[in-house]
């Protein structure tokens, strides 16, 4: 693969070279820019941050599982990056070194880049922007300090990139650029491996060593990009983030978008796609259950027969999902209506974790009775799933805490939730129960987040 992009200000044009080497490793190796650390090498720990400009914009990224394949025709930034080219420091870098952010200094050029990377795009929620990046000696309020500080500062001029124009060579295999053509060409090769954000499908080079064979960076189908919302739908493209989707689902589910607030970090939602968090298929996936929950419904192409099916029913069993060789998901809808959705994710951190329990619960009372639920979780079977006996137990009863409790009792019947290293069987099952009485307490009014509670 032929591969163009701009690096801290420079052109540069590779040819021939392996579409899953990772970005990491390419600088480190090839470029000789060793600033950009190896930490996990699995996108957690944001030693490896690094500023990409596209035409949406800079994001912060994790080096580690972004592959040479994902970049064409953009600009990095990396750390050696950051200061003007005549080396006057960055203003974050400059309070970095004045609030005493800085020990063992390993985790520092992934700090100082996501730090840049949000001075850039006018970010002060700082506790979020820096979630990704993990520091052992600080306790982070120094980088917190820095990052306030910097807040004001002009914007140097440097950090202003463009994307590059590419002079790699984009085809129907590597880079393909029309849905159309790339479905008729995928159902004659199913067996290449397709890689949106590739959040899930680096750790498949970086942690198991595969060879993914034959590939094709989606990136570039405008049809699999974007949200679109019309009088009766919120349409949502596969290769749309989870960053953008989290901007816009705000408006009409809260609940959701603050569920997706907690999924990996800043440098993660930056990459990860609805379509990938969809079809890896994952029994401890955020995104299903709160679709599921919303009554999505899954658009397949597989050459030009399209279909759709109701989210619900795309997961089969472990490792088995309603999808042909060879078909491709390019998007989800959602109906719009009234907000009665509910989302909880368990799991031992705030940030960045995978859940134990994830419950999506949508209960519509009218007049003092359930008129529709849909309750949907995650981690509690081989695949995200409807509890339909415990909605059963809801719909036509009177909303009362005694109808809240019959229904908890009914989820036994829904779930025999596995015991593994975050969580025991009884303990998902207990929880999963106490997040439907929360939406009762919810639904009077009761305070019940733990960020909510004030002294």
């Amino acid at each position: 693969m032929n591969v163009s992009f701009r690096l801290n200000g420079k052109a540069v044009d590779l040819v021939d070279v392996s579409a899953t080497t990772t970005l990491l490793d390419w600088l480190r190796i090839d470029a000789g820019l060793t600033g950009t650390k190896e930490g996990c090498n699995e996108g957690d720990c944001g030693a490896c941050s690094v500023m990409i400009t596209d035409d949406s914009g800079a994001k912060a990224l994790n080096a580690c599982i972004l592959f040479l394949g994902q970049l064409d025709g953009k600009a990095i930034r990396t750390v050696e990056g950051i200061a003007a080219p005549d080396g006057t420091p960055h203003p974050v870098q400059s309070e970095m070194i004045k609030h005493h952010g800085s020990q063992c200094g390993f985790c520092t050029p992934g700090f100082v880049v996501s730090m840049a990377t949000a001075h850039l795009n006018g970010a002060t929620d700082h506790d979020t922007q820096l979630a990704g990046n993990l520091c052992r000696c600080t306790g982070y309020a120094p980088i917190v300090r820095a990052a306030k500080a910097a807040e004001t500062a002009a914007i140097p001029d440097h950090m202003h990139d463009v994307p590059h124009l590419s002079a790699g060579k984009s085809g129907a295999v590597d880079h393909p650029t029309s849905l159309n053509n790339f479905a008729n060409w995928y159902a004659d090769n199913p067996d290449t491996t397709l890689i949106a954000g590739a959040t899930d499908v680096g750790l498949w080079v970086t942690k198991q060593f595969r060879d993914l064979g034959k590939t094709a960076f989606l990136n570039r189908i405008p049809e699999l990009s974007g949200i679109s919302i019309d009088d009766t739908h919120i349409h949502i493209g596969a290769m749309t983030t989870l960053t953008d989707l989290e901007v816009a689902i705000e408006q009409f589910h809260p609940s959701f978008a603050a569920l997706i607030r907690r999924y990996g970090s800043t440098q993660v939602r930056n990459a990860a796609t609805i379509g990938g968090n969809i079809a890896n298929g994952s029994p401890i996936g955020d995104g299903s259950p709160a679709l599921i929950a919303l009554d999505a419904t899954l658009h397949l192409q597989h050459g030009t027969t399209k279909r759709d099916v109701p989210l619900a029913d795309f997961f089969v069993e472990y490792g088995k999902q309603d999808r042909k060789s060879g078909e491709l998901l390019t998007g989800v809808s959602i109906p719009k209506g009234a907000d009665h959705l509910h989302c909880y994710k368990l799991s031992k951190r705030f940030d960045q974790d995978i859940s134990a329990v994830c419950g999506c619960l949508w209960i519509e009372v009218e007049h003092d009775r359930v008129k529709a639920a849909r309750l949907a979780f995650g981690g509690m079977a081989g695949t995200p799933k409807r509890a339909t006996s415990a909605e059963a137990a809801l719909v036509g009863h009177d909303w009362s805490e005694s109808t809240i409790r019959q229904s908890m009792e009914a989820l036994r019947q829904d779930f025999t939730p596995l015991t593994d290293m975050r969580a025991s069987a009884d303990y998902r099952m207990q929880t999963a129960q106490n997040m439907l009485l929360r939406v009762w307490h919810e639904k009077q009014w009761h305070l019940t987040s733990v960020h909510a509670v004030t002294s």
